[in-house]
């Protein structure tokens, strides 16, 4: 009896010993599960969102305009004698260096007449030495020669030798014209389209040429800046030949970098420009003649700037604002003044301070005091939340 009654009091306690470990285990089971869903339920709640940091960084103050490609030279190519064109020498489009052979005009009656001048000279220089060879037996006669006999041989040798003179220019000026039959390149750049075909008969008083030729290393361009910017490029120009970037027309990609070489001497009174001009290299030949590019002028380096990405700037009725994210990841309006934006980036001169995090997406969903979360933290104006 004792035994069983023991028995049945041992398994009674093992129960409740099992009842209350469930018991415990159900009550901070929901604890933590509360304690979870209030913490999952304040993340849901918080707005998702892009940050920056505000950087302090030298900023290029760049005048932007839009120009025109032009060619340090241009030559139209035309035949300095008559004749028919016996070969053309180049392809369109082909770059030629001075010098090159271009065409040929027959060359067969310019060299007659440069072998009738030399033939001419010949002739008289062997007149010349026989009237020498009378003029020294007019001398040798002494008295028994007249003084106007030594008079006129004198006379005859001074005319052949002045006929001689005249027969070496003439023998130049045939060459010349010999030479004129080989048309060369003037100067170095790109042939544009053929003119005239092989066989045709050209001539020195003709308009057409035969093809022109444009200089493209290096090159120009043409642009213009507001007349009230003429005093920071003219003090600016005065230290160092300022930097001038010449890009796609939709500011896009850069083509080339260069100088700027000219401000021209005058104001254009009616649209209130300056006309300037940059050389370029253009080793490349990323720019072409009559292209139409936009430019970027260097005029000065703002130093320790702060900068923002243009996406964290926002337009309100108020004027510019920016959310930076406090410490309690909450947003906080700021109103801001911009003076410089270029290339995705923009100079802060009120309103922010360099290391604070500013909201680049998401703004629209956010008012001052809204929790945010992070999506991603980066100063690339490119990235974007996930």
């Amino acid at each position: 009896m004792n035994k069983s009654r023991t028995t049945r009091w041992i398994l009674l306690a093992l129960v409740a010993a099992g009842l209350g470990y469930y018991g415990w285990q159900r009550y901070h089971g929901d604890t933590h599960e509360t304690a979870a869903n209030g913490a999952q339920k304040g993340t849901r709640n918080a707005v998702r969102v892009s940050v920056a940091t505000v950087e302090k960084a030298d900023f290029p103050v760049y005048q932007t305009s839009l120009g025109t490609v032009q060619a340090f030279n241009t030559v139209v190519v035309r035949s300095r004698v008559d004749g028919q064109i016996d070969k053309i020498a180049f392809t369109e489009g082909q770059l030629v260096k001075q010098g090159d052979l271009l065409a040929e005009i027959d060359p067969r009656p310019y060299q007659a007449v440069l072998d009738q001048a030399k033939a001419k000279k010949d002739q008289d220089e062997a007149n010349l030495a026989n009237t020498n060879l009378d003029l020294q037996r007019y001398i040798k006669l002494g008295e028994f020669a007249t003084r106007q006999q030594l008079d006129t041989q004198r006379s005859s040798v001074s005319q052949l030798t002045a006929q001689i003179a005249a027969d070496v220019a003439a023998i130049s000026n045939a060459q010349t014209q010999l030479d004129y039959t080989q048309i060369g390149a003037p100067i170095s750049g790109v042939v544009g389209l053929r003119q005239v075909d092989i066989g045709n008969i050209v001539n020195a008083a003709q308009q057409t040429g035969i093809v022109t030729i444009t200089q493209i290393e290096p090159i120009t361009v043409i642009f213009t800046a507001p007349e009230d910017q003429l005093p920071d490029i003219k003090n600016a120009q005065g230290a160092n030949a300022l930097k001038t970037i010449a890009l796609t027309t939709d500011g896009k990609r850069p083509l080339a970098e260069g100088k700027l070489a000219v401000v021209n001497n005058q104001v254009d009174s009616t649209s209130g420009t300056i006309r300037l001009k940059a050389v370029f290299d253009n080793k490349d030949h990323a720019l072409w003649p009559g292209q139409s590019v936009s430019t970027r002028l260097l005029v000065s380096t703002l130093k320790d700037a702060t900068v923002v990405p243009d996406e964290a700037v926002q337009h309100g009725t108020r004027g510019l604002y920016a959310f930076v994210v406090g410490q309690d990841n909450k947003a906080d309006l700021r109103t801001v003044k911009v003076s410089q934006s270029i290339d995705g980036r923009s100079v802060i001169e009120e309103g922010l301070s360099p290391g604070e995090k500013v909201i680049t997406t998401g703004q629209f969903k956010v008012a001052p005091g809204t929790l945010v979360s992070v999506a991603v933290a980066s100063s690339d104006p490119k990235v974007q939340p996930e």
